[in-house]
């Protein structure tokens, strides 16, 4: 019995040992495991995924930071010219700060010392006023935010925001525009695109080269300020595509600080302005008779008289007073020719034409600020000849470079746009002059830099045509000969025209070096030059080479500069 007793016992023990055996094994089976996922995880994170931040959705959200809605534009190289950038707006909780006994006329001074913006009245009102949510600044800067945390007032707290940002400041104000506090885009780009822009993947890519609208813009502004001027406008366009690689208005503002939107800074010269542009619309008037066969290069008209239109009479600036060809009366800018050549258009025919070249109705742009172009309303013989040179009709630059881009570019009226690439989009160009005629004109506007009142518009390196175009402004009804628009339009290289360029300077007033003359051969034409030497490297156009044709006397073109 003992013995049984024993062997009992021992195999109780073994079957203890056995079971804290197999205890053993699944406890460090499952620790196994257990190392072997977390070594896994530690694998995953430190080797697979170190090299990436957390992304947003795995994070805890702290309501500190918000995604900007509104989509950033970029020129036409991807240079950012507006985007939006996280910011706090500091907003009270007026019953937290009454309820802390806070004074709140010394709370208004000392937030004012940070914040000059705040007025101190309204800020003593809202800090008084028991509501739980006032708004007292929108769109902090990190530093102000700092600086008001250190105040310690109670009360205070701050939303998540967003602050609309033009990285290039005035540059592109009047095609950018500008937003409102609330981000709704008020004026230019930012108010036609507001549902793009605020609509995920809404990027806009501009035709504009900021490069080149930073020449065209220190150009214009050089010369507004060396002859007083009151403003001007610039642009630069594709004349194939219609493209605007520059459009500036003179004086502008930064859209970044809408304080600065004083006085005419707000008004866009180079769209929404209408001016009579002058001489420039010789080179329609000359297009429409020789693609009518009205005239041929050849016939000539007598410019030796004044030309009497009821009490008044049509004169010549630096008349010849002799009979002029055709391209002499273009090149030496003969109000007196042109009128006559008009004349033997005809109205009828005149109008159909200007029509043509868009000059009569309101230009398609993607921008708001679109000037109506303002003509007569019963056009009449008076106003067929005032018209052939610039006189009785106002358009607004934009028009009239699309137009002198058709004059040169095979007769194709360009449809100007600010967007790249945006073809797809546009009515394609219509045809307003025939090939032929488009050759001839490429001839006379050289003519007109190499000889005539564009000189200073000619270019060392690339070959320029165009013309020039100074226009009394009308005041009450008359005519102020102390103020005028001095324009010059032109395309570049004549020899393959690829670019329409115009600068028109508002009121310019004579000075020294130009012998007292505001006129656009001295005012305008030089920053037509100065703008194609420095941009036709960024084109990539390379300089014209070879000899131009010289005429021959016999020619038409060939110009008789004396006498």
């Amino acid at each position: 019995m003992e013995l049984r007793g024993a062997r009992e016992k021992q195999l109780k023990n073994r079957r203890a040992i056995e079971t804290g055996h197999n205890r053993a094994v699944v406890t460090g089976a499952v620790f196994a495991i257990l190392f072997i996922v977390l070594a896994g995880r530690v694998v995953d994170l430190s080797l697979l995924h170190g090299s990436r931040e957390p992304s947003l959705v795995d994070s805890p959200s702290t309501g500190d930071v918000v995604e900007a809605v509104r989509a950033d534009i970029v020129d036409r190289n991807g240079v950012l010219v507006a985007t939006s950038l996280p910011a706090d707006s500091l907003f009270v909780d007026s019953k937290a700060f009454l309820e802390a006994g806070e004074d709140p006329t010394q709370a208004a001074l000392k937030l004012a010392r940070i914040l000059p913006e705040l007025a101190i009245d309204d800020t003593v009102k809202k800090l008084s006023s028991g509501k739980r949510f006032e708004y007292l600044v929108r769109t902090l800067t990190p530093n102000q935010k700092y600086q008001v945390n250190l105040l310690g007032i109670p009360g205070l707290d701050y939303q998540s925001d967003e602050r609309r940002t033009y990285p290039q400041g005035p540059l592109l104000a009047h095609v950018l525009g500008y937003t409102d506090i609330d981000g709704r885009g008020i004026a230019g780009l930012e108010q036609s695109f507001n549902h793009q822009l605020t609509t995920p993947g809404g990027k806009l890519e501009l035709s504009i080269d900021v490069r080149i609208q930073s020449i065209m813009r220190s150009a214009l502004q050089d010369a507004i300020d060396e002859f007083k001027a009151i403003g001007g406008a610039g642009i630069i366009m594709d004349i194939q595509s219609g493209e605007l690689l520059s459009l500036v208005s003179l004086p502008d503002f930064d859209p970044n600080n809408t304080d600065t939107l004083v006085g005419d800074a707000g008004f866009n010269r180079a769209t929404k302005g209408v001016y009579e542009m002058g001489s420039i619309f010789k080179l329609f008037n000359t297009a429409m008779a020789l693609d009518s066969k009205t005239v041929t290069l050849n016939d000539t008209f007598d410019a030796s008289k004044p030309l009497k239109i009821g009490r008044f009479l049509i004169n010549d600036f630096h008349g010849k007073n002799r009979v002029l060809n055709v391209p002499e009366i273009l090149v030496f800018s003969s109000n007196i020719g042109s009128a006559q050549i008009a004349l033997e258009a005809g109205t009828d025919l005149q109008r159909e034409y200007m029509g043509r070249l868009g000059l009569l109705n309101t230009v398609s742009l993607e921008i708001p600020e679109v000037g109506t172009p303002l003509y007569p309303t019963r056009w009449r013989k008076a106003s067929t000849m005032t018209i052939s040179y610039g006189h009785g009709i106002a358009i607004t630059p934009l028009q009239l470079t699309s137009a002198v881009g058709a004059m040169a570019n095979g007769g194709l009226l360009p449809n100007p746009t600010l967007l790249k690439g945006n073809s797809k989009d546009r009515l394609p160009p219509r045809r307003v002059i025939s090939e032929e005629v488009s050759a001839q004109m490429r001839k006379l506007m050289r003519l007109v830099v190499l000889q005539g009142s564009g000189k200073k518009a000619n270019s060392a390196f690339y070959r320029v045509g165009g013309k020039t175009g100074t226009a009394d402004k009308q005041e009450g009804g008359s005519y102020n000969r102390r103020a005028r628009i001095s324009s010059f339009a032109g395309v570049f290289p004549i020899e393959n025209p690829k670019y329409a360029i115009l600068a028109m300077v508002d009121e310019p007033v004579g000075n020294k070096k130009t012998f007292g003359y505001a006129t656009a051969g001295w005012v305008a034409a030089p920053i037509a030059k100065r703008v194609v030497d420095r941009v036709g490297p960024m084109l990539g156009l390379a300089p014209s080479t070879g000899e131009e044709q010289a005429y021959q006397p016999g020619d038409p073109l060939f110009i008789k500069v004396k006498g």
